[in-house]
């Protein structure tokens, strides 16, 4: 399952929050030295203290942005699960269903970004404003679609995570609050889709900081909230989950209105932005271009997250303690994973930058360090999360069961870990290059072909408990390792979409 600990888990309750931020531009071939000639020579793999340094001038921000919004989002799932465990399940099964249009506003901007990334490193700020009007027309179309969706399937939906199979938990009260907390939270679309339509923009354009920034105020914003809502503090009433989602809604509007407001109010620096609203129209030529090269990703990443909801509604069928443990688990993974989540979606732009200036033995060696630079990350994050895994869910007021769960959940998570960051970062170099059929193929491909079989099986057609279950069905990222390892040595990736 490809960044499954990212991107499949149930979200904690801060909500709509960007699993796989936009990537991070870089100046091109700073810091790159050109490839090894003797292809064994492990050197290849290693970069020089230059290298470090702008690779992580580039990803600090995002993973500082990321690493308040998930630890705070921890925080926050910490609080509802406070509150009881129907709670805090009703809260992650709505927000698996906001996860699927979380993915399919990402893959559809995804697209764009290919374009908007090497517009950039060519200097056509023309090129970079009509990415944007395209990302706003793919922002206001999902947000209806979702809207909708939300409204007239909501209950149906939420109900295909709920049942019988543990001791833990009331069915009925867990689907009550899973429908109080999505029909506050449709009014959250449009306005997350627009502030990632801008942030993406900006961080392809090498402005990190401003989203950063305003990620860090959304995030304390809502941290501040969900205490004082949630529980009723300082004369506020106790309102729970919905004081939950009031408390993401207030943040989310926030962080747009700073990330907005901060590029119209700097044209010399943002100089796609002059102009902007002065029509919508986008040249016929780039628009088929973008949906020639961003279909398949925005098919992709609606295939793959109800791919991973469909993996979650498995393992539900062993009782609602699961539900709740899963939760738990992925609340602890996210932090744990903005190591290769920032670092993955950096090769995007940096890979991606040098491809679009032609550079391609710089692109080649700097993919080839950032992968490993990534997955060896991953084993000391991974070493340190394994740690953690018993003392975690201690912190929440559940049960024995789920508690137990959840901690099992962990350690297989951090065992995996270094072969999502192998497979995150494959993605990310097949994309840079404009091979996003190729990405269809090796992302949501994989997770139909071979997680989705597997888990219905093993959860319908065995008496297999949970733990082996969910262990059997993280460790097809193996498989997957090994699949991405022959695309990305087989350098197909590397063109330039924009000469």
């Amino acid at each position: 399952m490809h960044r499954a600990q990212i991107r499949a888990l149930p979200q904690a309750p801060g909500g709509l929050s960007a699993y796989r931020c936009a990537p991070l531009p870089c100046p091109p071939g700073a810091g790159l030295a050109l490839p090894q000639t003797n292809t064994m020579n492990f050197r290849k793999f290693i970069g020089d203290k230059a290298f470090y340094r702008m690779v992580l001038a580039l990803a600090v921000p995002v993973m500082i942005q990321n690493g308040i919004t998930n630890f705070v989002g921890l925080l926050d799932n910490i609080m509802v699960g406070q509150i009881g465990t129907e709670q805090m399940s009703g809260v992650a099964i709505a927000n698996q269903l906001l996860f699927v249009f979380n993915l399919c506003n990402f893959g559809g901007m995804a697209g764009a970004g290919i374009f908007g990334a090497q517009f950039y490193g060519k200097g056509n700020d023309e090129g970079v404003g009509n990415v944007l009007r395209i990302k706003l027309w793919i922002a206001l179309l999902l947000s209806l679609i979702a809207a909708a969706v939300f409204t007239f399937w909501g209950e149906p939906l939420i109900r295909l995570f709920l049942h019988e199979g543990s001791e833990t938990g009331d069915l009925a009260l867990t689907l009550a609050y899973g429908m109080e907390y999505l029909s506050l939270m449709r009014l959250l679309l449009f306005p997350f889709a627009l502030v990632q339509a801008y942030a993406s923009t900006l961080r392809e354009t090498g402005k990190t900081k401003p989203p950063m920034r305003a990620g860090v105020v959304a995030v304390l914003v809502n941290l501040v909230l969900n205490y004082l809502l949630i529980f009723g503090k300082l004369g506020f009433p106790a309102l729970g989950i919905t004081g939950a989602a009031i408390a993401t809604i207030v943040s989310r509007l926030v962080e747009a209105a700073i990330v907005i407001r901060w590029t119209h109010r700097h044209p010399e620096l943002n100089r796609f932005a002059v102009g902007l609203y002065r029509t919508l129209r986008v040249p016929r030529r780039l628009l088929l271009q973008v949906v020639k090269r961003g279909a398949p990703l925005l098919i992709n990443e609606t295939l793959w997250s109800s791919g991973m909801a469909i993996l979650s509604q498995c393992y539900s069928l062993r009782g609602l303690a699961v539900v709740a443990a899963v939760n738990i688990a992925s609340t602890i993974t996210q932090v744990f994973n903005i190591v290769f989540m920032s670092l993955g979606s950096s090769i995007g732009i940096i890979v991606g930058n040098l491809l679009g200036a032609n550079k391609m033995a710089e692109a080649r060696d700097a993919d080839n360090k950032l992968i490993a630079f990534s997955v060896a990350s991953c084993l000391l994050f991974g070493t340190l999360m394994a740690l953690i895994a018993p003392l975690f869910p201690q912190l929440y007021n559940t049960t024995g069961e789920v508690r137990f769960l959840a901690g099992r959940f962990i350690l297989i998570s951090a065992a995996i870990m270094p072969f999502h960051a192998f497979t995150h970062a494959s993605y990310f170099t097949l994309r840079s290059g404009g091979k996003t059929l190729l990405t269809f193929v090796y992302d949501s491909g994989f997770v139909w072909a071979v997680c989705v079989p597997l888990a219905f099986v093993l959860s319908r057609f065995t008496s297999l408990p949970i733990i082996p279950v969910y262990a059997i069905c993280q460790s097809v990222e193996i498989l997957k390792c090994i699949l991405g390892y022959r695309f990305v040595k087989s350098d197909i990736w590397m063109q330039n979409i924009v000469c």
